[in-house]
């Protein structure tokens, strides 16, 4: 697959405002700070499609993006708010968290998410209780290990390791894991043949 086209068509504070188009959405969700615009804006191979901003949280609306590609139908790629806001009151948090999981439980057209995990990281807390909150909720959902060209073969190696230990405490059967850069493009077929396969499923 390769995108032709993509524009920005609405940020939305709530699912009501979302788009009324029905056509299959591809939502990506992370931690803030993960890097979720910068990987954004590598698959679409546009820099300043997705605001990259060094203050955590930036993001705190549905943005939904209409998306052209090469032998498939139009679908909308859609950047949600990140989650864990740790300098936000309660309340705001809150706020967020029910927008989220909103969308993630109600949109009917939704056809898969990609939750963006630090790969620099050991496993998080919060980012294993939200996988299992998707779980839960039948949400279908791929791990995108983002930053890898911070990390040698081996760190990534090991770092991929300990997250399948940490999930086969609780799943059965474990997510798909795409390991990613925006900064080299590493994974962008990969995630770009995801969505494609996805689609097909739709029909």
């Amino acid at each position: 697959m390769k995108i032709e086209k993509i524009e920005f068509i609405c940020s939305s504070p709530s699912l009501q405002f979302c788009p009324k188009e029905d056509i299959p959405e591809f939502a990506f969700i992370g931690r803030s700070n993960v890097g979720k615009s910068s990987l954004i804006n590598m698959l679409a191979a546009q820099k300043g499609l997705a605001k990259v901003s060094g203050t955590p949280g930036k993001t705190r609306l549905l943005n939904h993006f209409k998306v052209e590609s090469s032998g498939s139908a139009p679908w909308f790629l859609v950047d949600l708010p990140g989650y864990g806001f740790a300098k936000l009151s309660k309340i705001q948090r809150e706020k967020f968290e029910g927008l989220i999981k909103s969308y993630l439980q109600k949109r009917e057209n939704l056809a898969l998410t990609f939750l963006l995990i630090d790969s620099r990281l050991e496993p998080q807390k919060i980012d294993l209780e939200f996988m299992n909150w998707l779980g839960d909720n039948e949400v279908g959902f791929v791990i995108l290990f983002t930053k890898t060209d911070k990390l040698s073969k081996t760190q990534l190696s090991n770092n991929l390791a300990a997250y399948q230990k940490a999930l086969s405490a609780y799943w059965a059967e474990l997510p798909a894991i795409l390991p990613t850069s925006a900064e080299t493009k590493f994974g962008k077929d990969e995630v770009l043949a995801t969505i494609e396969k996805a689609l097909r499923h739709c029909q």
